[in-house]
């Protein structure tokens, strides 16, 4: 639907790395608003949205979870010329930040900058053949060190700056599709949910601070203490040079997480569901701990039935993510018809092995 494409590429040119994810909370709070009963936040900054279910007594409770901070720096010392040494919060590949737009944001505002290093004319032989460590990254303001020394602390994030590439075929390319992507899955299947009656409660969540350790997905299960737990994130798109079972086709619908972290009758019963209404998928085999929400879902308190599923991206953890808009599609019809058929027989039975 339009409107929810505009609302994600707010999102994705929205800022917020972890532990700083407020103007990105705001931005959600007002496309789940239309769709939900009632939305908290917790002490974390967790956004929980709850959408009732229908029928009285116990109904099944369903955790939606897409974590919504990206990737960020952060600085960490101001040098002689007012150029910012940097600390990264999450998993930057340094290779890909050499020159690249930047906003440092302050007390007072954000600062644009760029992303520089060493040019290859100034570099030892022995070094040219190898990446410069973030360590020999600084960013550039283009202002006095007294300029820089007022306006900028140390601590200050860092995020990316770009906006969406629209490509061909229903595809765009962005920084922070991982995870706002996965974002607009939940809104997407929200949409589809208001058209139908459905017994669950859907407790849809916008968590932090998964970039830095899971934090958000901590609390915010321990909290809702779900039936069913379905973390909603990203996987490795297909392109050349990498193995042809560690990536995923763009328009190939969603991958369903399928290892020993994640429960094996929530698995199937997307696969089933999947099958019964013709939406494309593919199946993404995890024999570890899931690097997504789903690995703390899982071992929380007593434990909750935890699937994981999401869409292929290309070129994750850069400022070019790139994604197919159908693929959001096809899993917000996935989970919208999974939640549908669900009821407390089912629910029960998952506890059954």
């Amino acid at each position: 639907m339009d409107k929810h494409r505009d609302t994600l590429a707010r999102l994705l040119t929205a800022h917020g790395g972890p532990g700083d994810e407020s103007s990105v909370r705001r931005l959600i709070q007002e496309a789940f608003a239309p769709y939900i009963d009632d939305m908290t936040v917790d002490t974390l900054g967790n956004l929980i949205a709850f959408k009732r279910g229908e029928g009285d007594g116990r109904r099944p409770r369903v955790l939606l979870s897409a974590h919504m901070d990206e990737i960020a720096l952060m600085v960490a010392k101001i040098e002689e010329g007012g150029f910012l040494r940097i600390e990264q919060t999450g998993g930057f590949d340094p290779r890909t930040l050499v020159g690249a737009e930047v906003l440092v944001h302050t007390a007072t505002g954000s600062l644009i900058g760029i992303v520089g290093a060493k040019p290859p004319h100034l570099t030892p032989p022995e070094e040219r053949k190898k990446a410069a460590p973030l360590a020999d990254l600084f960013v550039d303001l283009g202002r006095s060190e007294d300029d820089v020394r007022q306006r900028v602390r140390i601590g200050d994030r860092i995020t990316l700056s770009r906006e969406v590439y629209q490509l061909r075929n229903d595809r765009f390319a962005c920084k922070s599709l991982d995870n706002r992507t996965s974002v607009a899955i939940i809104l997407e299947t929200l949409e589809w949910l208001s058209k139908y009656r459905h017994t669950a409660d859907i407790y849809a969540v916008a968590s932090v601070q998964e970039e830095v350790g899971l934090r958000g997905a901590y609390t915010v299960v321990h909290g809702v203490e779900p039936d069913i737990a379905i973390a909603i994130d990203v996987t490795f798109g297909s392109f050349p040079g990498i193995a042809a079972d560690e990536g995923f086709r763009l328009d190939g619908g969603p991958a369903i997480s399928y290892g020993p972290n994640l429960h094996r009758k929530v698995f199937q019963g997307l696969v089933d569901t999947a099958e019964a209404h013709g939406i494309p998928y593919q199946i993404e085999l995890s024999q570890s701990p899931v690097g997504a929400d789903a690995a703390a879902f899982q071992i929380v308190s007593g434990g909750f039935a935890s699937a994981l599923v999401g869409i292929p991206i290309r070129y994750m953890h850069t400022s070019v993510e790139t994604g197919s808009y159908r693929d959001i599609e096809k899993c917000a019809r996935l989970l919208a018809h999974y939640i549908l058929q669900l009821d407390m027989n089912k629910v029960e039975d998952l506890s059954c092995y």
